[in-house]
């Protein structure tokens, strides 16, 4: 049994590694300030005794002994993190400190949750791993891009000066059961238009690019990464490499939802990628991971999530 530390762990992607840490028999700490975070998220796992929830901000020190920890503490749309872009910065800068500093404490190892956005609007399609981006770092989303970039750099300055065994995951568009209504986020916005029968709204062309992968691939992925010879190997991308268009995937969900929604395009957000597509040669190489989900039937899913919790 492994003591392993979950920052965000109330969140969308942070409570299905809860639950799943716990399903394989180890002892779960859940760390969350419910800026994003809900508790109703991991309620189905409070009675579990290997369970801990403890509500505090990464920005805050705090002291615990700790085999493994996954970050995954930082709001991951725009709309919510440009509601407070020094807040959203502070949390990969001064929040990845204090938890590099547990780690490093601890001996244990430690996993970022870093991102596709490092890259930016790319240059180069699909993107890999020795891609060093095209980021704006004055945009008003570089609170995110550039402080998922910093946080890297933190991780690869512990690793190389104080011998802390670190993991970085690159994480590519990832949608599923348990996202937020309202987190902005393309999957969950077209699919409350949907089911309300409103506009779908597409800003921009709707000919720009995503790679889609549904949260359980995504969580496989993370801890064969965690998993991975404690020697640090490289950022890994985790993501679905099958690219599609903004407008397919909202003419794919008025489709399976029966909706009598409207397609309408309003003018392109500011520093809005046009294309997303990982290169996965080295998560199947290192981890013998790739998705397995079609887009397909994570919507269904994802809808009749919806469905339930409207």
């Amino acid at each position: 049994m492994k003591r392993i530390l979950i920052t965000g762990g109330a969140g969308f992607v942070g409570s299905h590694l809860c639950e799943r840490l716990l399903n394989e028999g180890n002892n779960v700490i859940c760390m969350d300030n419910y800026f994003t975070g809900n508790k109703k998220n991991i309620e189905n796992l409070i009675n579990n005794p290997n369970f801990e929830i403890i509500e505090h901000d990464i920005c805050e020190p705090y002291f615990i002994e700790i085999d493994e920890i996954y970050n995954l503490a930082c709001p991951a749309s725009p709309f919510h993190y440009q509601y407070d872009a020094i807040k959203t910065i502070k949390t990969s800068t001064l929040g990845v400190i204090n938890l590099l500093g547990i780690a490093k404490r601890s001996r244990a190892k430690i996993l970022q949750a870093s991102t596709s956005e490092i890259y930016g609007d790319p240059k180069i399609h699909p993107q890999n791993e020795a891609y060093w981006g095209n980021v704006n770092p004055i945009g008003i989303r570089s609170c995110y891009d550039e402080g998922k970039r910093c946080a890297e750099t933190l991780f690869m300055d512990y690793y190389r000066q104080n011998n802390v065994r670190i993991k970085i995951a690159r994480i590519f568009n990832t949608y599923g059961t348990r996202m937020q209504e309202n987190d902005g986020r393309v999957v969950s916005n077209f699919i409350i238009q949907a089911l309300q029968n409103k506009d779908i709204t597409i800003y921009g062309s709707g000919e720009q690019t995503r790679s889609f992968q549904y949260v359980d691939d995504l969580i496989d992925g993370l801890i064969r990464l965690m998993n991975t010879a404690d020697s640090f190997v490289s950022p890994v991308n985790i993501g679905n490499p099958t690219e599609f268009s903004i407008l397919k995937l909202a003419e794919e969900i008025i489709y399976l939802t029966n909706s009598k929604s409207k397609i309408i395009f309003l003018p392109a957000a500011q520093d809005d990628p046009q294309q997303r597509q990982p290169n996965i040669s080295l998560a199947k190489e290192i981890l013998d991971w790739q998705p397995k989900i079609e887009l397909k039937d994570g919507l269904i899913r994802t809808i009749e999530y919806f469905r339930k919790n409207r």
